[in-house]
């Protein structure tokens, strides 16, 4: 029996003892849109973003929505010199996962992660495994659950030009 990515994320969670809750949400053509949608800040929607080491590892990276990932302070973090943002095609081979849909839970793949240590302490929004569905978890026992290593590793995002 083949599980959909919410029936992977939800199995996953259970196993973890996390206790989740995802809803369907409208389409959104932007991070600002679906957390207005959720009536959540940017701050409080996570994006799951998959990471290639230079050796072929993946690792995931969590960043607040309003903010991106700063690349020397997770080389340094992860302590290698090269890290790229793969392909769509190879973030779901990693997760089996499409992009926007992305999350730590029920991936095919278990990979380590990395958080940014603003969302400690906050109940937080990310992928649920399909379009159109958003979790929301507690940060703290969600990280707790995967032992993510919680650091500094964001910059304010840049202004559109």
């Amino acid at each position: 029996m083949t599980l959909t990515g919410t029936e992977r994320v939800e199995h996953d969670a259970a196993e973890r003892g996390l206790a989740i809750e995802i809803v369907e949400r409208p389409a959104a053509d932007s991070l600002e849109s679906a957390a207005a949608l959720l009536g959540l800040t940017p701050a409080d929607v996570i994006k799951t973003l998959v990471v290639k080491r230079h050796d072929g590892d993946y690792l995931f990276v969590l960043t607040p929505g309003d903010r991106q990932i700063s690349w020397p302070k997770l080389r340094t973090l992860v302590a290698v010199n090269k890290l790229s943002l793969p392909s769509a095609e190879l973030a779901f081979e990693a997760t089996g996962y499409e992009r926007g849909t992305i999350t730590p839970l029920g991936s095919t793949n278990p990979l380590p992660v990395f958080a940014d240590e603003r969302m400690i302490g906050k109940r937080i929004a990310l992928g649920a495994g399909e379009h159109g569905r958003t979790l929301f978890v507690d940060a703290d026992t969600f990280l707790e659950s995967f032992g993510a290593t919680v650091a500094d590793i964001t910059d304010p995002l840049k202004p559109r030009t």
